[in-house]
């Protein structure tokens, strides 16, 4: 096996150099260091504007997560979900999920327990506030 690779130096430095960007690219690990803000306006509670129908605070239980989640039921009957002050820890693969409250899985310290969840979207942004759209009731 040596010998082969000493014979086909440039294969092997080709392979290895497609192997490493292959392994960066499914696992950008450069996210772990890099934030992302978004700060999408949060509308004031005012008579003509939706008002939440559900709110709460984010318990960190495997990563390090804090700010409000509230959940608004639209004038047109749509529901949309707002994060503010909002901050998380980055990775490859964020996304926002609904999870019920009950369940298991949710007190778990370690991560590969299956949810019953409902997946919103990827995060936009691991600080700040965000919104994300639509269910129709």
């Amino acid at each position: 096996m040596i010998s082969f690779l000493r014979k086909h130096k440039i294969a092997t430095a080709l392979a290895s150099v497609l192997l490493l960007v292959a392994l960066w690219y499914l696992f950008r690990p450069e996210k772990l260091f890099i934030n992302k803000r978004v700060n999408e306006a949060a509308p004031f509670a005012q008579d003509d504007v939706d008002q939440p129908a559900y709110t709460g605070l984010f318990k960190a239980a495997i990563h390090e997560t804090a700010g409000r989640a509230s959940v608004y039921r639209n004038s047109n009957g749509s529901l949309s979900l707002k994060l503010t002050d909002f901050h998380t820890s980055n990775g490859p693969d964020v996304h926002v999920v609904l999870a019920k409250a009950g369940d298991p899985a949710l007190t778990k310290t370690s991560p590969g327990t299956a949810l019953e969840l409902l997946e919103i979207a990827p995060i936009k942004g691991d600080e700040g506030d965000q919104e994300y759209c639509c269910q129709q009731t």
